[in-house]
């Protein structure tokens, strides 16, 4: 099981609020995550409060990661609590929370030793990144092993 942090006021405004019934809720997270293209048929999702719990299995560990991502880059999600089990059982990227100032370039020169390699983490983050220059203050981004 993991737990990730996520900067509550951050991220894609889906329109539920503190007064929201959990189910309305979930069901926003779950047209968020399959607009990215992500299967959900084989995961629960739940929302109670500001947590996001998922549950189910996914054929990999990307594609994991990125179904918490899609979850937790919401306005109003705190955190995600995930029981996830990836099929292909690949080793956890790095998760990093966007700063102000950040760049991709320079968010690539901390995690991967060359800024050049931004593009890795772009890649990485692709579809909910669709462009480079298009990071903000709260997003979490997933850095691929260098």
């Amino acid at each position: 099981m993991g737990l990730f942090d996520f900067v509550k006021a951050a991220g894609k405004a889906l329109g539920f609020g503190g007064d929201a019934k959990a189910d309305d809720a979930a069901d926003a997270i779950k047209k968020e995550v399959e607009g990215f293209g992500f299967d959900v048929e084989d995961l629960d999702i739940e929302v109670d409060g500001d947590t996001v719990k998922i549950g189910g299995k996914t054929p990999t560990q990307e594609l994991r990661e990125k179904i918490i991502l899609a979850a937790g880059n919401v306005e109003g999600v705190a955190r995600v609590e995930e029981t996830i089990e990836a099929a292909d059982g690949g080793g956890e990227a790095v998760f990093h929370t966007v700063e102000k100032g950040d760049t991709l370039w320079a968010i690539s020169a901390k995690h991967l030793g060359n800024g050049a390699n931004y593009m890795q983490i772009f890649e990485a983050n692709r579809p909910m990144l669709s462009d480079p220059d298009k990071i903000y203050p709260g997003q979490v981004l997933r850095i691929p092993k260098g």
